[in-house]
């Protein structure tokens, strides 16, 4: 591929903000998004922008008394756009940005900081009831229904006896009917679990040697298909989930993608072979997946296990001298990525005519 057939990743609009940005995500159908995270004075904000006319605009400020730490509007209907936040204090919080005063919903979900958050069921992503899970320093992953108030409908946590460890990533995936609904978990020592909510059992474990994350299915409502693990270290790892062997598990190809920790994976929503990684250097990382010719073969007792594919780096770019804290790829303009940064950056990139990576 010649450098002028590459895509380009470039620099739309740039915004400095006052304080520090843990998460952004967009709205759907939309050309607005919102960021989250807190003041140096310990309380949390969410800030709603629009892009307008090449600039942004920012349409509204929420402070609330503590830090927020994530969001997502997986969970929520295309007409109502409830964000769901995780807040410092193990707080769970459903949001109408139209009238933020009060949550439509709210639980104390866990003892400490919910790390990480995702949805699934909402938007008309995924089969089955809305779902919102969190994963939290206190060593749970919890799956809520935001129609039930309280109690959680799955609670994953360490077995008596064993050593809670700190959960930094939830993902849902496998959503492709009203039954089937997987959750994978991302943890401090480098564990992976994946949970299978039919069954409400643990469906496959393994260690990749250091911290995980960020955890993404390349798409939530099919059957499984890929899993994306990026990790402290520099690496991000490729799980092949068609198939899975009794004691070898899923396939997988590994790749030393940056310098320095791998904090956030999102793959292209309309491209799910091409994904975006970003690094604790500042930098972006434009990745392609190819399949192999076959994507499984027989062990030499003729039990089928899966064989993974390669990856090749598109193209890369630095943005900011801190790490990239957070970057969320617009389901509805091909190309366009909004990224946050720890030096209190925001960053729009839009599609150019060869890009497929555009950051705001």
């Amino acid at each position: 591929m010649s450098a002028f057939e590459k895509p380009q990743i470039i620099s739309h609009i740039q915004k400095s903000l006052n304080y520090t940005v843990f998460d952004c995500k967009w709205m759907p159908c939309s050309a607005k998004f919102v960021t989250m995270g807190n003041f140096a004075r310990g309380t949390g904000v969410i800030q709603l922008y629009e892009i307008q006319q090449g600039d942004l605009k920012l349409l509204r400020e929420i402070e609330k008394a503590k830090p927020i730490k994530c969001g997502t509007f997986g969970a929520t209907s295309l007409q109502q756009r409830y964000l769901a936040t995780g807040d410092f204090a193990g707080n769970l919080h459903i949001w109408n940005l139209e009238a933020p005063e009060v949550p439509v919903y709210s639980v104390k979900g866990h003892k400490e900081i919910i790390n990480t958050i995702d949805g699934v069921g909402g938007l008309g992503i995924g089969e089955g009831a809305p779902e919102i899970v969190t994963g939290s320093r206190d060593g749970t992953v919890k799956v809520w229904d935001p129609r039930q108030k309280d109690d959680p409908v799955a609670n994953m946590e360490p077995v008596q006896g064993e050593n809670k460890r700190d959960c930094w990533t939830v993902a849902f995936g496998n959503a492709y009917n009203q039954e089937e609904r997987v959750v994978c978990a991302g943890y401090d020592n480098g564990d992976i679990k994946l949970f299978d909510l039919r069954n409400m059992s643990l469906r496959w474990e393994t260690n990749i040697k250091n911290g995980v994350c960020s955890l993404e299915f390349d798409r939530k409502d099919i059957s499984m298909n890929k899993l994306v693990a990026t990790s402290l270290e520099g690496k991000f790892h490729v799980f092949d989930m068609r198939t899975q062997h009794p004691t070898k598990g899923f396939a997988s190809v590994s790749e030393k993608a940056h310098k320095s920790t791998v904090w956030q994976v999102r793959h292209l929503p309309q491209n799910r072979e091409v994904f975006l990684t970003a690094g604790g250097a500042g930098s972006l990382h434009l990745w392609k997946y190819e399949y192999p010719i076959q994507r499984s073969k027989k062990d030499s007792e003729g039990v089928e296990m899966g064989v993974a594919g390669s990856v090749s780096l598109l193209q890369n770019v630095t943005l900011s001298t801190q790490p990239i804290s957070s970057l969320d790829w617009s389901p509805d303009k091909r190309g366009l990525c909004i990224c946050s940064s720890f030096d209190q950056m925001l960053q729009l990139r839009p599609p150019a005519a060869t890009a497929e990576a555009h950051v705001l």
